[in-house]
């Protein structure tokens, strides 16, 4: 039987959780969906890279409703100016927030890097003061703070690394003895998306191989992009416990369930309906082999 997809004027996918697996495995045609009663948790991001983010927390956290906002009409991000990159998220934000989320985790790190502070400090107060905005730099910052690690380089957009975002964070924290050396890498990505995975590895490979040749010590890697979590497993395979990997399909997930746990406030309002939409401002048909492959599931 060929698949059946839902896609409607504004590109909506519905992906419902199975309860036995509390995996992302199954589109549903919109009007298979269970009513929700309330709040969801949202998800931004530039692209589909938020997605390994969306899977990480669902699975830890799958009893909840999740919303996806994925910006494809207009990546990359990393060529747009800051006021550009404001308003896209603060769009995106918007649209999360207009469909039912109490919460909305900016899980791309350009957007983290560029807009979350205005949005928290300028946005919400006088629009959704009873909302909630998360970025994803600050939590990999604490757990590099938490591990002890003193050479960690950092893969990222080249946008990222320009903001030195993540060397400010750690400032914050007088981490003196830390040091992080950014490397803009933008090849990954394309690799990525294409299913290179082994190609993505190879480069971050040299990259750190290139370092510890010369004598510079690395004990911590963080993979400071949403795509990036895909070369988790195998770096950690070739590098074992020499190098640490910080990740934020590892992290993110860890950190929304200490942050829910100490905002009991935001977790009882959350919906239990189990709802997982995807909304992509644009779409391609080679989109959907890619979710398909991302979210390890199929449509039906």
């Amino acid at each position: 039987m060929n698949p059946v997809k839902y896609r409607g004027h504004d590109n909506i996918y519905i992906f419902m959780s199975e309860p036995s697996n509390n995996s992302l495995t199954t589109l549903h045609q919109a009007g298979s969906r269970p009513v929700s009663n309330g709040m969801k948790i949202g998800l931004f991001d530039s692209g589909l890279g938020g997605l390994l983010i969306l899977k990480a927390v669902a699975k830890v956290l799958p009893e909840y409703s999740y919303e996806y906002y994925g910006d494809t009409k207009h990546l990359p991000y990393g060529e747009k100016t800051e006021e550009e990159i404001y308003e896209l998220t603060k769009a995106g934000v918007i649209h999360l927030f207009e469909k039912g989320c109490v919460l909305v985790v900016i899980a791309c790190n350009t957007a983290s890097a560029e807009t979350l502070r205005r949005l928290q400090d300028e946005f919400l107060p006088g629009h959704y003061p009873d909302r909630k905005i998360l970025g994803v730099i600050i939590p990999v910052v604490e757990e590099v703070v938490e591990s002890h690690c003193k050479r960690v380089l950092m893969f990222a957009t080249q946008r990222t690394v320009s903001s030195g975002k993540y060397h400010l964070e750690l400032g914050k924290r007088n981490e003196l003895d830390t040091k992080i050396e950014a490397v803009a890498t933008p090849d990954l990505v394309p690799l990525l998306e294409s299913g290179n995975v082994s190609g993505a590895v190879a480069i971050a490979q040299a990259l750190i191989n290139e370092r510890l040749q010369k004598g510079v010590g690395v004990d911590g890697l963080i993979l400071g992009c949403t795509h990036y979590g895909l070369l988790t497993e195998k770096l950690r395979t070739i590098y074992g416990d020499q190098i640490k990997i910080f990740s934020q399909t590892d992290i993110i997930p860890q950190k929304l369930t200490q942050y829910l746990q100490n905002h009991s406030e935001i977790e009882e309002e959350l919906d239990r309906g189990m709802e997982r939409n995807i909304h992509l401002t644009e779409h391609r048909e080679d989109y959907d082999e890619y979710l398909q492959t991302l979210l390890e599931g199929q449509f039906a």
